[in-house]
């Protein structure tokens, strides 16, 4: 299924987007988001797209066109999307070439949007009263055509956005209910899948877990095991401790220990959970075990990645397991523990050497095309 959902600025569409993306199982994203994603991108395109947005100028109607079909053509969004602030304009609705199921338009006043972003981000020097009404107008102008349009052709659906968020959605729902099976909505499920991170101490693996376990998806730590033994033991987390129970481990289970040791967990969180992430995965032989072990599951492997120094920094700094870090622990990790082929053979490489949020933005990305690639 493939919707736009247009309203003014203030009518929920952000919210309402979010709750069908969830209903639906397909990814909800903005042109805002598009654009923050593509001047990311160390680009021609990058570059002008930031500083289009830097100069506080709306990025052309055949650029946009140009680029929101280009990003609508990725794996993830093959089964569908929410888009939210495109088409804007009828220039735009007669260039663009994905096919539009449903356009749900939130309806609400002038005077309600006004009030709305008014109270909502009174302290934003962006949300003036001058500028929300300009937005207003300029939504008038180059919108209400497109409004219109959609209508003619009987692809509207006409939603009254001052009711609660409960009603609104309810309403959506109804309508959409009518061109869908049966008055309900399409059931989906991703294939069972394990996210296996790896990166060297330091690089953000716990942070990725971190990002993972807000996404509702359960978070298996691989190490727990020997920072377990080790804490159980009162032994210091020193590299050389480490590396002994590694190896005492690795005596029993093979190079796949870690893997044959967290096996059933990793089951059972797999009979509830679709997605399940590994924090910590080590060997190539732990990767090749649960490949032979668990065929009809798509391992996902996503290297973190971040610079030497700003690794050795972050672990210097941490208040659990600070002393494990260095050029031979990191060596130790790549050759001792044989990671260095899993960070080869990586799916997905998230750099992270700057700001949590550009993190999470990257994991972002990661997550839409694993989970809506299903």
């Amino acid at each position: 299924m493939k919707f736009v959902l247009i309203g003014i600025q203030g009518s929920g569409k952000s919210t309402q987007g979010n709750i069908l993306s969830k209903l639906f199982k397909i990814p909800y994203l903005s042109t805002g988001h598009i654009f923050r994603e593509i001047a990311k991108e160390k680009t021609t395109l990058g570059r002008y797209i930031k500083e289009t947005i830097n100069s506080g100028a709306l990025v052309p109607d055949e650029k946009t066109i140009e680029i929101v079909n280009s990003y609508l053509s990725r794996p993830e969004y093959k089964r569908g999307y929410i888009l939210d602030g495109f088409p804007r304009t009828l220039k735009q609705v007669e260039k663009f070439k994905n096919h539009v199921d449903k356009v749900i338009y939130l309806r609400i006043s002038d005077k309600e949007a006004i009030w709305r972003l008014v109270n909502r981000n009174e302290n934003r020097d962006d949300e003036t009263l001058p500028a929300i009404k300009k937005r207003i107008k300029m939504f008038h102008t180059f919108t209400d055509p497109v409004i219109e349009y959609y209508k003619e052709k009987a692809m509207l659906i006409d939603i009254d956005g001052t009711m609660k968020i409960e009603e609104v959605n309810q309403q959506i729902l109804e309508n959409l209910g009518k061109q869908i099976i049966d008055n309900k909505v399409v059931s989906w499920k991703p294939k069972k899948t394990i996210i296996a991170l790896v990166g060297l101490p330091g690089a953000g693996k716990t942070d990725a877990a971190a990002f993972f376990t807000e996404k509702a998806f359960p978070v298996i730590s691989f190490g727990k095991v020997i920072n377990d033994y080790i804490d159980k033991e009162g032994l210091a987390h020193s590299e050389e401790v480490h590396k002994k129970v590694r190896e005492e481990l690795r005596v029993k289970h093979g190079k796949q220990a870690l893997a044959v040791l967290n096996q059933e967990k990793l089951k059972k969180a797999l009979h509830k959970h679709q997605i399940i992430v590994i924090d910590g995965m080590r060997s190539w032989e732990e990767y090749t075990y649960l490949k032979e072990n668990m065929k009809h599951v798509r391992i996902f492997i996503v290297n973190i990645y971040a610079d030497k120094k700003i690794r050795h920094h972050r672990a210097a700094n941490r208040t659990y397991r600070r002393n494990l870090f260095g050029e031979q622990r990191d060596i130790n990790e790549l050759i001792g523990t044989n990671m260095g082929p899993t960070i080869a053979f990586a799916d997905f490489v998230v750099k992270n050497n700057f700001s949590k949020e550009d993190f999470n933005d990257k994991l972002e990305s990661v997550y839409r095309q694993i989970y809506f690639s299903s």
